[in-house]
C-alpha cells in the first residue's frame, strides 16, 4: 500500500524507498505525527513519503477538515492544493505540487492533534475497505474520478454557503476508494458527489433568485 514514513532514525531510508508498503494510512499518519525528529511537517514531506500513492492520502488530508465544522476561509486555503492534485489525477499525471504549496508546513504537535482526532474514524473506515471492482479504481475510470474531484475541489474554493461539507465528504470517500482500490467506495463517493453538487446548485440558485427578487423590488 503506502511507504512507511521516516521515524527517528529512518529519514534517509524514507527517501531511498524500500520500506514496508503494507501499512495502512492511519498507521502512516500516526508514525509521521510521532516522529519527534521533526518540529514541523511540510506538505512536500507528505508527498515524498507517500510517493506514487500520494493522491488518495493527500486528497483525504486536505478534504477531511472541510467535512467538519471549521472557521470561515478554511475551505479556500485547503481547497487550493486539492485543485492541483485532482487536476493531475484527472490528467493521469504523477502527483506534484508547486513549491509555494509544498513548502507550507504545520507544527508537528498540531499535526499530531489532527491525526489523533482523525485516525480513529479512518481506522474504522479502513476495516470496511478492500480491493474490489478494481476496474473503477484504475484508469480510465480513475481519471473520471479525478475529474469529479476537481469539480468538487473548485466548489470548495468558492465562497458558497454550505458548499464545503458535502463536497469534502465526497472527496474523502473517493480518496479512500482510490487509495485501497475499492470500487464500491468509489461508487458511493460518486453518488454523494452528484448529490452534493445538486445541493450546492440549489443553494446558488436560491441566492440568485433572492438577489433578483430584491433587485426587482428596488427597481419598482
Amino acid at each position: 500500500m503506502l511507504s512507511k514514513p521516516p521515524t527517528e532514525n529512518s529519514a534517509d531510508a524514507g527517501q531511498a524507498g524500500g520500506l514496508d508498503e503494507t501499512l495502512r494510512l492511519s498507521e502512516v499518519l500516526n508514525a509521521i505525527a510521532a516522529d519527534t525528529s521533526r518540529e514541523r511537517i511540510a506538505v512536500g514531506d507528505l508527498l515524498k513519503v507517500m510517493q506514487e500513492r500520494a493522491f488518495g492520502p493527500l486528497m483525504l488530508i486536505f478534504a477531511l477538515p472541510n467535512a467538519l465544522p471549521t472557521p470561515p476561509g478554511t475551505s479556500s486555503v485547503l481547497g487550493a492544493p486539492l485543485v492541483f492534485l485532482t487536476a493531475q489525477l484527472a490528467l493521469g499525471w504523477s502527483p506534484w505540487l508547486p513549491p509555494i504549496i509544498a513548502r507550507r508546513s504545520i507544527a508537528r504537535k498540531d499535526f499530531a492533534a489532527f491525526v489523533a482526532k482523525a485516525t480513529p474514524w479512518l481506522a474504522r473506515a479502513e476495516k470496511l475497505l478492500r480491493p474490489r471492482f478494481g476496474v473503477l479504481a484504475h484508469p480510465p475510470a480513475e481519471n473520471i474520478v479525478g475529474l469529479m474531484c476537481f469539480v468538487l475541489a473548485v466548489v470548495l474554493v468558492l465562497p458558497i454557503p454550505l458548499g464545503n461539507m458535502l463536497p469534502a465528504l465526497a472527496i474523502c470517500l473517493l480518496a479512500l476508494g482510490i487509495l485501497e482500490r475499492d470500487g464500491l467506495w468509489i461508487i458511493a463517493g460518486m453518488a454523494l458527489a452528484v448529490a452534493s453538487l445538486g445541493v450546492v446548485w440549489g443553494v446558488v440558485w436560491a441566492f440568485v433568485k433572492t438577489g433578483l427578487f430584491l433587485l426587482h423590488r428596488l427597481i419598482d
